[in-house]
């Protein structure tokens, strides 16, 4: 892969003091232009689609321990280029990425000399910036207090946004996780839950000229994670941690060492959402940070009895029953969930993993983050947090074949916190094992970053199902949702396919399923991560069709080709992936009425026959075979909380 050159050196050369005039570049195919210029000595840019303006001016700059760099800059050079980006990827919606961008590099002076450059890269439907400073003379470290990176819309702009929470509150003090409610097409100016802004990804609409999406890619241990702000002024500020978060532990303003640069931005637009739900932009100007060990799981499928069975299935029968139940699927590994440590012990443990290994399972095993930052008492705690017990456990894992952990309550986006993710996915590596996050913050180029990462929550996820009954009655809403939003930018580890109608052991009591078996068969398609650990039980295992179950043993997690088909965030979604020779086209429905949908699916061939997964009101989950007269015109008929898969032979 082709990477953007820097060229710190030209901050060497003396200063190019030219007429400012507005610069202006444009994307490979012309489709994206971006401007960016000083405005009385502070930078700005816009960004227009299609001929339309889909993010306004918008401001740009940074205050550091070492300057100002938001205002009373003079413009040095202007640099260009081309960036070309080809790999080959296995763990996210695409295994093969290709992406092309035109780039611009502005450099810049502020009033006492000091330098910086904005960075660009400008493709059809991602445009990414960052900025970057060079040795400062002596000074070879900085601390970013804050940035002015600014992001405005045209008026007529609604919001599919997700407040970031207050620190330190929710279960054992372990917020903010990133598990809170969106919007739905809310005006700009509604204030956010708890009054501390919004959390990546954010998703706006543009009135009839088009969608973005914002994020940020490139967060490793050298860097913070940043959110929105609430509204003000015409638009939103990137801002960093809380100082509350983690306990109080660690700086809200990361520290960089000189040359450095901080994470990219990533601004994706499209006049529909096919760009939002296909794009590579998380992944594309990055390169991985090491090699993972030979033989490193990165997907899979298991079973969970936590999900539904919960803390009292911790013990050495009941994980013995979801192993068997996972060998009977056909499935890796069995996850061993929170309490292990105390009900089934080492040794159990290590005769759990025999038996799973003597099934053709492997365990996956539960770990809390642990530290000094919540108060976290399911065990194993300790254990994760620092380098010295991490390794030892580590060891034992890898010695008793397991290939897969969980790690749990992080709760922040400080440096410190990103340091933890990037120390136990390295440790991990040199033991061939892979990490699911929970309780975490979102992906940012992790898939590319780092070889034995597979996946994290970061989302209002399954368990809340079990945990009221609101979120039974909106998981239609919220199912619609995560492929236009959570799911666009990284692994989004669900938990989710339940085959209980009822949210309790033995399929009898608890909160009640409202969405049909179709619909959760949907999600194990619709929800893109390569380890998927299902809600599946005996008991649901026995209470749907046949069907239901065949599909079940034959899903796989990882996908060669994502491609978005039709939807609107929070009411239906249609889309299509490929693993393999076969396509599977999954959808499912929030809307208030049956939706007769004539679908374009252009991977289909006409005079084929493919497989129809579908259900309707009052009618069980069957399969039949559907022949493709047309492809252009695929004719299906989608319930409300319901749900179809189209799979080709």
């Amino acid at each position: 892969m082709k990477k953007v050159s820097i060229l710190i050196s030209v901050f060497a050369l003396p200063a190019l003091y030219m007429p400012v005039a507005a610069k202006q570049m444009s994307s490979p195919g012309g489709h994206t232009v971006v401007t960016t210029e000083l405005r009385d000595g502070k930078p700005v840019y816009s960004i227009t689609h299609n001929g339309k303006t889909l993010v306004k001016e918008s401001p740009l700059g940074f205050i550091a321990n070492i300057g100002d760099f938001t205002s009373g800059l003079v413009h040095e050079k202007d640099s260009t280029g081309t960036f070309t980006a080809d790999f080959k990827q296995d763990r996210i919606k695409h295994s093969n990425v290709s992406f092309k961008a035109n780039t611009l590099t502005s450099y810049y002076r502020n009033a006492d000399s000091k330098s910086m450059a904005i960075e660009w890269l400008v493709g059809d439907n991602d445009v990414a910036f960052r900025y970057v400073m060079p040795r400062q003379g002596d000074t070879g470290s900085a601390i970013i207090e804050r940035e002015a990176t600014g992001y405005s819309f045209p008026k007529s702009t609604t919001t599919f946004i997700t407040p970031q929470s207050e620190p330190m509150i929710g279960w054992k003090r372990t917020k903010p996780s990133y598990e809170e409610d969106y919007s739905n097409d809310a005006p700009m100016d509604t204030p956010s839950l708890f009054g501390r802004g919004y959390t990546f990804p954010a998703l706006f609409h543009v009135g009839d000229d088009g969608w973005v999406l914002l994020s940020e890619t490139g967060v490793d241990g050298s860097y913070c994670g940043s959110r929105l702000s609430d509204f003000k002024d015409g638009g939103y500020t990137l801002e960093y941690p809380m100082p509350e978060e983690n306990n109080g532990n660690g700086s809200a303003s990361p520290g960089i060492a000189l040359p450095g640069a901080t994470p990219w931005r990533t601004i994706t637009l499209g006049s529909t959402l096919k760009p939002i739900v296909e794009t590579v932009i998380p992944w594309a100007p990055l390169q991985p940070l090491y090699e993972a060990k030979e033989g490193t799981s990165t997907s899979g499928r298991g079973t969970w009895s936590w999900i539904l069975w919960q803390d009292p299935s911790i013990n050495f029968e009941d994980q013995k029953t979801f192993i068997d139940l996972a060998a009977e699927m056909g499935y890796n590994h069995a996850l061993v969930d929170n309490w292990w440590d105390t009900n089934i012990g080492r040794e159990g443990m290590e005769q759990l993993a025999r038996y799973a290994q003597s099934k053709g399972v492997n365990i996956a095993v539960w770990y809390s983050s642990s530290g000094w930052w919540n108060d976290i008492v399911q065990g194993p705690t300790g254990l994760m947090s620092r380098p010295i017990a991490r390794k030892k456990e580590l060891k034992w894992l890898h010695d008793m074949g397991v290939k897969t952990i969980k790690v749990d309550f992080f709760g922040g986006d400080k440096q410190e916190t990103m340091r933890l993710y990037e120390d136990i996915l390295s440790d991990a590596a040199d033991y061939g094992i892979s990490v699911i996050f929970h309780g975490c913050t979102i992906p940012r180029g992790w898939e590319r970053l780092y070889p034995n990462y597979v996946g994290s929550e970061a989302v209002l996820a399954s368990e809340n199902l079990i945990f009221g009954q609101k979120y039974c009655d909106e998981e239609a809403f919220n199912a619609t949702l995560h492929p236009f939003i959570r799911n666009t930018i990284g692994c989004m580890e669900y938990g989710g396919t339940f085959f209980n109608k009822r949210m309790r052991k033995g399929n009898d009591g608890g909160n009640t399923r409202k969405t049909s078996d179709g619909f959760q068969i949907a999600t194990a398609v619709l929800f893109q991560n390569p380890v998927q650990n299902f809600a599946l039980t005996p008991e649901g295992v026995e209470a749907v069709p046949a069907d239901a179950v065949s599909f079940m043993k034959m899903v796989p997690t990882t996908w060669d080709e994502t491609v978005y088909i039709d939807g609107y965030p929070g009411k239906y979604a249609v889309i299509a992936r490929r693993n393999g020779s076969h396509w599977y086209i999954t959808g499912i429905s929030n809307a208030d009425k049956a939706l007769d949908l004539k679908l374009d699916l252009p991977m289909l061939t006409k005079g084929s026959t493919v497989d129809l997964y579908s259900d309707a009101p009052g009618k069980e989950l069957k399969m039949e075979k559907m022949k493709i007269k047309d492809p252009s015109k695929v004719k299906i008929t989608l319930h409300p909380a319901h749900g179809f898969v189209i799979m080709s032979e």
